[in-house]
């Protein structure tokens, strides 16, 4: 199935690298102030979704799905909530951290929402690609300057980092002690994390 790119109003600076990570059958859903970064990433909407508090509805030939000013969800949420209604189970999120703090810490959610419905997601800023690690064994290669392990939902337990500048066997952090930041991959090597308990917020660093 294809995949869906969500699309949030944060400011992007590096477009050139964004625009990377695209392919020509993604599936484009756009929310609200996202409709400023369509023409710099060079795709079109399938499906917009938002209040129109940050960008005037622009009546493009596309689904839209106008949502009220008042609600428990933000525009992203929804959106998320959408795709996944509708089968999707692979998500590159895109203009979701970078602004304000506490929209961007919130868009972290989104991947832990995705990792609930058992989807695969990304989230991509100027600097860096995230997502969640968990029981199954993620792979970093040697072309991030770094990366980091960091708990956003409560502590994680036996936690393994192979084949990385600083490796571990078993060990657990805890979110008042954040010690997993910016490991490093040798070159010619790759590293592999597996978390056995719990869940983290992998950051690879470009």
């Amino acid at each position: 199935m294809q995949r869906c790119i969500i699309i949030g109003a944060a400011p992007v600076k590096n477009y050139k690298k964004i625009r990377s990570f695209l392919h020509k059958d993604d599936f484009i859903i756009t929310c609200d102030g996202g409709l400023n970064h369509l023409k710099k990433l060079k795709v079109k909407p399938d499906l917009i979704v938002g209040d129109f508090d940050s960008h005037k509805n622009p009546h493009l030939p596309a689904e839209t799905i106008v949502l009220p000013r008042e609600k428990d969800d933000t525009d992203s949420v929804f959106a998320l909530k959408t795709a996944l209604s509708r089968g999707f189970s692979d998500f590159l999120f895109i203009g979701m951290t970078g602004a304000r703090f506490d929209h961007s810490l919130a868009n972290l959610s989104l991947l832990l929402t995705c990792r609930k419905a058992h989807a695969h997601a990304v989230l991509l800023d100027d600097f860096s690609e995230m997502q969640i690690a968990g029981s199954d064994e993620i792979k970093v290669k040697d072309n991030y300057s770094y990366f980091s392990l960091l708990c956003i939902t409560g502590p994680a337990r036996k936690i393994t980092i192979k084949d990385a500048k600083y490796p571990l066997n078993n060990a657990d952090f805890l979110p008042e002690s954040q010690y997993g930041i910016s490991n490093e991959v040798p070159k010619g090597k790759t590293a592999r994390i597996t978390v056995s308990e719990g869940e983290l917020l992998l950051v690879k660093v470009w």
